[in-house]
């Protein structure tokens, strides 16, 4: 068995607009790629690090994460939802929704987490244990992966200096993977039930040198049209 690793929270909130009319009646992590619904993917890889714990955040049509995933314990997990549409109306962004979320994965402000979009595919991505571990042991908010500029964000999000750090302005800037590490003190004044993306937060510790960063260079899709998910179905 895989040693305990953190506890993770797949956001999976989002209305998924670009990707209509498959997310007018299904969720986006629910769509189906390469044969199972696309959350699964991150389920499976997360029972397969020693995540024993996951929550899932809902907004849009959330009826479906229970009655398709349950609790968790056909993939090996204790799953549990953080239900934005039934307590706030509506989906409450990506800063938001980790506020919310919150009490489900840290008891102190010291604690930390897993946060991975539902809506990527991230191949063989391993949210390992021991990187888990390095970043708990130190004093950053946030670690992020890194992936190549797709055509569609050519000009990317962050760069990596030489520490390591994430940096805003660097010459060579590649994309968010939508994966990451984060320490709950990142969000504690992030009130429960506030709608705020998870940007201004990051650009607040980049600032401070409390973000680090490295590359993915392994696969990664924002599947976030039909068209994405017509060819990853394709070429599966």
């Amino acid at each position: 068995m895989s040693a305990p690793n953190l506890k993770a929270l797949i956001l999976a909130a989002g209305r998924g607009v670009r990707m209509r009319p498959l997310t007018d009646r299904t969720p986006k992590p629910l769509l189906v790629v390469r044969g199972k619904p696309l959350i699964e993917w991150h389920l499976l890889a997360l029972a397969r690090a020693g995540v024993h714990d996951v929550v899932i955040n809902t907004a849009w049509l959330e009826e479906q994460f229970p009655a398709a995933l349950g609790d968790g314990a056909r993939f090996g997990l204790r799953i549990s939802y953080s239900m934005e549409g039934r307590d706030h109306g509506g989906a409450l962004e990506t800063a938001g929704g980790i506020a919310k979320a919150l009490p489900r994965l840290a008891d102190t402000d010291d604690d930390c987490f897993w946060v991975v979009s539902g809506d990527v595919l991230l191949g063989d991505f391993g949210f390992d244990a021991d990187a888990a571990r390095r970043f708990a042991s130190s004093a950053r908010w946030a670690h992020l992966w890194l992936a190549p500029n797709a055509p569609h964000h050519p000009g990317g999000d962050f760069g990596i200096d030489a520490q390591g750090h994430a940096v805003s302005d660097a010459a060579e800037r590649r994309t968010w993977a939508s994966v990451g590490l984060f320490r709950a003190v990142m969000f504690k004044g992030v009130a429960i039930g506030t709608r705020m993306p998870l940007r201004p937060l990051l650009e607040q510790g980049i600032a401070q040198r409390l973000v680090s960063a490295e590359r993915w260079d392994g696969e990664w899709t924002d599947v976030g049209t039909p068209e994405r998910l017509q060819a990853l179905n394709a070429a599966s």
